[in-house]
């Protein structure tokens, strides 16, 4: 809805500059019309189903609201109900509020929407281990569609929390444990989603702001230990690259403590660094419930007018899911001098700027009748088809993948096998129903929501469109070759199933074991949000079954559907080959059928270090010279001190050369850009893929040094025989580190080049030296880039 009137006041003219309408707008407001836009609702809270619930929502949005939370993803609603349902939203606060202004509606996506019509992608670690940022580019943009058809602006991802403990149920949100990947997935999920102009954008929100993945003993919402160098060079790494070189709109907190202060009311962390050294002039939005965690949860204060009053002096600008803090009680904060006006008034504004710079006061409704053009299109699809396909990561094999002809019966055996449901990570859509249907029926509160308020979520979702890895391979395969038995549940002790699980195994050539977890927030969940967990092994009897399959002496192919590096070293080793599928979404089946009958040929890699037990945490690869090692003997005494699988892994079904082409120990100095060269030859017989692998090491520094640090990757196809060369430009400014004194520098010396296929299997490509008659003080430079042409 366009607004034409020539009396129109200030701030509903378009073509004036956005900072002197937001002026002109707050300077119209009441105390009430402020506080409202700090605040916001669940759904369910205003809304009977598919309606507006007038008489509910009346109160809630009198004055207007800053949030909605969830249309979409807290209802059962389809893509075009949905759509409606945000029109009548935005033409109530425009016909009943004073000023009209238009409510933001924010959905989950970190594995695609998080809605009932939409497409499942791979959840986020699965996407890590493709290493192309392009696949998480091309999400964001399929979501950015999705989104803005449905009437939605905000979206609650990119997750970049880098994380070195796979206890953590959270690790598969992420991008797994190394900041350079995590950083390039995350500003190309960044710059998909909110596109070249935010008027035809979603906001993303970077989140957990920050260190949420280092958490004690990986238990969710614990505090996390982390020194200030090590948060900067590590973990502040992708959430910088968000702010100065994607221009991201909206930041995240995290739940949890840096050195006693938690990160809702952490006013150095939300408005010293984030606005005043890098610049964001975005909008802070809080985790669900944190404000009130202040008081509830870390006990820093001593109610909820001081818990709206220490987060809203932090830089905290909107509390999400529903106002609770920062209603009535941030009222009481303001009227008796706990909160300034100033303070006040810098949050607003950052808000009203967000919903001027997203155009939602030019274009508050969407057209209804064109939602699914936008839903679910085969494109969509595709791109979730690829990028599954992509994420497989084939971590051993003796020949026995791809699947032979010969093969004359398989035998498909577990728990993931022909389970739909347990293809998808903890934020697709049916697991969060799943969530709020057991709010209702048993009672337990996971959200802590207001389960009065009119909370209807239907029945359990039609999963038909997803599949099963049985389903798939019996499509491929003779429809005689395959028999399935499921052998046991992801969890429990039944091993009722275990005998005919074994008389199918010894009749066949081949058995194929698809293992792992269930990903979710309920309670018979072993990966997600919450769902942490003390071993890696296989969850219930699972690793016995392997090994009772194995014992049949039929060849066993292990498929691994899970959130987490898990299993064993001692079913890794039984087994002929293992393939890493993650949570691969709903065309997981057929990526992981096409890869075992050999369709397709693996290419993804290991975006995290690949525990053999979780007395090895924290491992990963970037350990200081120090760490990393029991010194003076270096293993521990039971057990080796290396990963079963180091990051970057990932064998494929051909060979392929690595020829370095090594540097002779050029000056550099900041300014420059440092080029490495390889050449790639395939030697098989057949289309496949590799990644190649930049590292730096820093061997003699003012400070303790990694190891190795990855400075660049690139996925490269190539026909059988045919051969590329890779060049690596790396900006001399990406091989610092941050100093004694906290700056960011570059030291003169000598930086060290490697070139490889992971990180424990590189070649030298000689050095550079820095020069100068001291430390440079430069700013981070995020990304390297690559080019490939043909050798």
């Amino acid at each position: 809805m366009t607004i034409t009137s020539d009396a129109r006041p200030l701030y509903r003219n378009p073509t004036a500059p956005i900072h002197e309408r937001v002026a002109d707008l707050l300077g119209r407001m009441t105390l009430a019309e402020k506080l409202a836009q700090l605040g916001s609702a669940w759904v369910f809270q205003i809304a009977s189903h598919d309606r507006l619930a007038h008489e509910r929502a009346a109160p809630l949005l009198a004055h207007g609201i800053g949030h909605i939370t969830r249309v979409s993803g807290a209802s059962n609603l389809t893509a075009t109900q949905s759509a409606a349902l945000a029109n009548e939203i935005q033409q109530y606060v425009m016909e009943h509020t004073r000023l009209g202004i238009p409510v933001v509606i924010h959905e989950e996506i970190c594995a695609g929407l998080m809605a009932r019509e939409a497409t499942v992608f791979p959840q986020a670690l699965g996407v890590g281990a493709t290493f192309r940022p392009e696949h998480n580019f091309a999400i964001g943009d399929a979501v950015r569609l999705q989104m803005r058809a449905m009437g939605a602006h905000c979206g609650l991802s990119p997750v970049l929390d880098i994380c070195r403990d796979p206890r953590w149920g959270r690790l598969e949100e992420t991008f797994g444990e190394d900041p350079y990947l995590v950083t390039q997935m995350g500003v190309a999920f960044t710059r998909g989603l909110q596109g070249d102009d935010l008027a035809d954008g979603v906001a993303a929100t970077a989140k957990h702001f920050v260190g949420y993945g280092a958490s004690e003993g990986g238990m969710n919402w614990a505090p996390a230990h982390l020194p200030e160098r090590e948060l900067r060079d590590v973990y502040l790494r992708p959430f910088e690259a968000a702010v100065r070189d994607a221009s991201i709109a909206s930041v995240m907190n995290g739940y949890h403590e840096l050195d006693g202060v938690p990160c809702t009311s952490n006013g150095w962390l939300l408005t010293d660094l984030l606005r005043g050294e890098w610049g964001f002039d975005g909008t802070v939005l809080s985790d669900y419930f944190s404000v009130a965690q202040l008081y509830e949860y870390h006990r820093v204060v001593e109610s909820r007018i001081e818990a709206a009053a220490a987060a809203l002096a932090a830089g905290l600008d909107v509390e999400l899911p529903g106002t609770d803090c920062y209603g009535d009680a941030l009222l009481e904060a303001v009227q008796g001098g706990l909160v300034t006006d100033e303070v006040l008034d810098e949050a607003v504004r950052r808000v009203l700027d967000g919903k001027f710079r997203l155009g939602l006061f030019e274009r508050p409704l969407v057209a209804v009748d064109d939602v699914m053009d936008h839903t679910r299109t085969p494109a969509q699809i595709e791109l979730a088809h690829r990028v599954a396909s992509d994420s497989l990561v084939l971590l051993r094999n003796d020949g026995t993948l791809p699947l032979a002809p010969s093969a004359a019966s398989i035998a498909v055996i577990g728990p993931n096998a022909a389970d739909e449901r347990n293809m998808v990570g903890d934020y697709a859509y049916v697991v969060h129903i799943e969530s709020l249907q057991e709010v209702l029926k048993s009672g337990r509160n996971v959200f802590s929501i207001p389960v009065d308020a009119g909370l209807d979520v239907g029945e359990q979702i039609d999963l038909g469109h997803i599949g099963t890895v049985v389903a798939e391979l019996e499509r491929r395969l003779p429809e005689h070759a395959v028999t399935y038995e499921r052998g046991c549940d992801v969890r429990g002790d039944d091993r009722s199933g275990f005998e005919a699980a074994i008389a199918a195994a010894a009749a066949a050539d081949v058995a194929i074991m698809v293992m792992g977890e269930r990903s979710g927030l309920t309670q018979d969940c072993t990966s997600g949000e919450s769902r942490d967990v003390a071993e890696l092994r296989l969850p219930g009897v699972q690793e016995d079954l392997v090994q009772a399959v194995a014992a049949t002496g039929t060849p066993v192919v292990l498929v691994l559907v899970a959130g987490r590096p898990i299993g064993s070293p001692a079913v890794h080793e039984v087994a002929a080959a293992v393939l890493m599928a993650w949570l691969p979404g709903e065309c997981g089946p057929a990526a992981i059928a096409e890869v075992l009958v050999g369709q397709v040929s693996p290419g993804g890699k290991l975006p995290i270090s690949y525990p053999r037990s979780s007395g090895q945490i924290p491992i990963f690869y970037s350990h200081k010279v120090s760490g990393g090692r029991s010194h003076w003997n270096g293993e521990y005494v039971d057990m080796s001190n290396e990963p079963l699988y180091p990051f970057g892994h990932g064998l494929s079904y051909s060979t392929f050369d690595l020829e370095v082409e090594e540097l002779d120990g050029p000056e550099v100095r900041p300014g420059d850009v440092v080029p490495v060269s390889a050449i790639l030859v395939n030697r098989g017989h057949r289309r496949a893929d590799e990644v190649v692998q930049l590292y730096s090491r820093d061997p003699v520094a003012s400070i303790t040094r990694a190891v190795q640090e990855l400075q660049g990757f690139v996925r490269v196809s190539l026909d059988p025989g045919a051969a590329a060369r890779v060049t690596f430009e790396v900006p001399v400014e990406a091989l610092g580190f941050t100093g004694r004194d906290l700056v960011y520098i570059v030291e003169p010396g000598e930086i060290e080049l490697m070139v490889g296929t992971s990180a424990d299997e590189v070649q030298a490509a000689g050095h550079v030296l820095v020069v100068g008659d001291g430390p440079h003080v430069v700013t981070r430079a995020m990304a390297s880039t690559a080019r490939v042409e043909p050798a």
